[in-house]
């Protein structure tokens, strides 16, 4: 294996063989990427992670001149890993990010959808929010490309991001975009168990009136008004009408409940029972409708 000192005398090389100067009139960026490529796997064997990182930031910056995109996205993951080694979070997402652009760019939308995701997973819990924005992102590159099913898991990350930091009205407007996905590629049960997590969420976080409007809306939907979803969903809402605190457990037990997701799961068996009339239950008025383009 190449030592520490070799690796650094490959990065000096490199830099010469990129600079320009009166006895070089052009870069040779192809024997340069050659030596930060292995003096980046060097430093990395050695554990000098700050240096693999920057080597192999210069080794996608030298196949992008190379004119190839997909060796350089390789790279920059690479890049993206060592930083969040290094709990460097803003470089974790600058780095995952160029990589999906770098694989765009040769017409691949799963891979550069997977990098986003590899980078989100890095920063679930040192930035949340920027997680969540890389796994929307990562959804919209599969639907821009009709692969609306391949972005099912990113939409279950993302809610259970928004779910854990209690932003119960961001959780249940992914769960009505991932409802949407599911509409496009005609995958029904994911659809109906998408609305009816919804309706849990909602109604978890004592909201009855947006659950009672959310079901409402749901139910122009044909496909979820005659699925099994929609009579858990009715008889749910019906028990918290009637205040029956018994019957709103044994819904929560219903399988039904347990073929839905694990995140959701765990909320229909906490559904708050102990005071029915703070939940809003009285309908005071006609309610705005859900944006059409959450459900259609």
């Amino acid at each position: 294996m190449t030592s520490t000192q070799e690796a650094e005398k490959m990065m000096i090389k490199g830099d010469k063989l990129t600079k320009l100067s009166l006895t070089r009139w052009s870069a040779d960026w192809r024997n340069a990427t050659s030596l930060y490529e292995k003096a980046a796997v060097a430093f990395r064997y050695a554990k000098e992670n700050e240096k693999a990182k920057t080597a192999f930031e210069k080794a996608a910056k030298g196949q992008e001149m190379l004119s190839s995109p997909w060796d350089a996205a390789k790279h920059m993951e690479s890049a993206g890993a060592i930083a969040k080694d290094l709990g460097n979070w803003n470089e974790v997402s600058d780095f995952y990010r160029r990589a999906s652009e770098l694989y765009n760019e040769c017409g691949r939308s799963q891979p550069a959808s997977d990098a986003l995701a590899k980078g989100a997973r890095s920063l679930e819990d040192a930035a949340p929010d920027e997680a969540v924005r890389m796994y929307t992102d990562a959804c919209a590159i599969l639907e821009e490309d009709g692969k609306e099913q391949m972005a099912f898991d990113l939409y279950r990350a993302a809610t259970s991001i928004y779910l854990k930091l209690e932003r119960y009205t961001d959780a249940t407007t992914c769960l009505l975009r991932w409802g949407l996905a599911a509409d496009k590629c005609e995958a029904v049960n994911s659809q109906c168990k998408a609305y009816l997590s919804a309706i849990i969420v909602y109604l978890y976080s004592h909201d009855f009136k947006q659950a009672q409007k959310c079901h409402n809306d749901c139910s122009q939907i044909e496909a979820f008004v005659g699925s099994d979803q929609n009579r858990c969903a009715v008889r749910l809402l019906a028990a918290y009408k009637e205040g029956d605190v018994e019957e709103i457990k044994r819904i929560g037990q219903s399988s039904t409940i347990s073929q839905l997701d694990h995140m959701i799961i765990r909320l229909a068996r906490k559904l708050p029972t102990g005071e029915v009339s703070s939940l809003n239950v009285e309908d005071k008025g006609e309610e705005e409708p859900l944006d059409e383009n959450d459900l259609t």
